[in-house]
């Protein structure tokens, strides 16, 4: 109990500090979200001050500090200046879509990492090492929208297999067959994010592998006549596990803001187009929702991986 109080002061004084610091740098930034409205002849600056007292803008910006947190305790981002709408309704609505595809690209590039990085190394120096090599070094100088403009010409346009924006059909589907749907329009999406996401945490992988096959435990494994597919589950999976565990904490704010190029390039409604329209138009409260949330999620995924790593290994310091 005193170590979940712990976390959950942390966790606390952490997203204060981040969302301080991130309200300031936003509101240093030059323009405003009123600055085409100041340059139309058009509206009057009576109009202009009219909205800014709207969005309590015309208040110091500690006062709006100060607001801005009372009500974020009580999960009330505000309005967005571009739509009008409560920022955790715009939120809410497209984040389901965003944490589909990036939650979906995780678990498929850690297996796929696993998978390749160890048996690249129990195999190493022979082709499958060198070719998963290679595919690691393509993957890291391959440029995640560079891939998906290759796909979208070659896959999409030439061969036409799957579609190359959006989320669903012209016709409307429903049920299963919109689940289906909505999983053919992300295939490209996601094969980009696994592609550019393998390289380096398969050469990661391979390199622990190679490190944890020299121990002496392995030795004797193997002198004992243990095969390779126990001494993988018995001795190697476990050892990595401490390692892999961290970085798949680490890789929880991505799950936001690791999809700002895709969902641009594929025109999916998702958090990471949002933030990206909100930064343009300088949309403070939309911004400010998804950094705290991005924020969080940062938090909460360092807290878990070290629960799980204290799970795998109770000597572990609990600091």
């Amino acid at each position: 109990m005193r170590l979940f109080f712990k976390k959950l002061l942390y966790i606390c004084g952490m997203l204060l500090l981040i969302s301080l610091i991130s309200f300031m740098a936003i509101h240093a930034a030059p323009n405003s979200f009123f600055a085409a409205g100041e340059l139309n002849p058009n509206i009057t600056k009576e109009s202009i001050e009219h909205l800014k007292a709207i969005y309590g803008l015309d208040k110091p910006l500690w006062e709006q500090y100060l607001r801005w947190v009372w009500a974020m305790l009580h999960l009330d981002f505000g309005l967005s200046f571009s739509s009008g709408k409560e920022v955790i309704d715009e939120i809410g609505a497209r984040i389901p879509i965003t944490l589909t595809m990036n939650i979906v690209s995780m678990v498929l590039v850690f297996v796929t990492a696993l998978k390749l990085g160890i048996g690249a190394a129990t195999k190493s120096g022979t082709v499958r090492d060198r070719a998963t090599k290679q595919l690691s070094l393509l993957s890291f100088a391959m440029p995640s929208f560079y891939l998906a403009l290759l796909l979208i010409l070659l896959i999409g346009l030439k061969l036409g297999w799957f579609p190359i924006s959006g989320l669903h059909s012209i016709e409307p589907k429903e049920g299963v067959w919109r689940v289906l749907d909505e999983a053919w329009h992300l295939t490209i999406p996601i094969f980009v994010m696994v592609f550019g996401g393998i390289g380096g945490l398969t050469m990661y992988v391979r390199s622990l592998t190679l490190e944890i096959l020299k121990s002496d435990y392995i030795f004797f494994a193997r002198a004992r006549g243990i095969d390779d597919t126990t001494i993988r589950k018995r001795f190697i999976l476990p050892n990595l596990m401490p390692s892999i565990v961290t970085i798949l904490g680490l890789s929880l704010p991505g799950l936001i803001g690791g999809s700002v190029i895709i969902e641009s390039i594929f025109s999916i409604n998702g958090m990471g187009l949002l933030f990206y329209q909100s930064a343009l138009s300088r949309d403070y409260p939309v911004i400010m929702g998804i950094l705290i949330i991005t924020a969080f999620l940062t938090l909460l995924g360092n807290v878990l991986a070290d629960l799980v790593l204290w799970r795998l290994n109770p000597y572990a310091k609990r600091e």
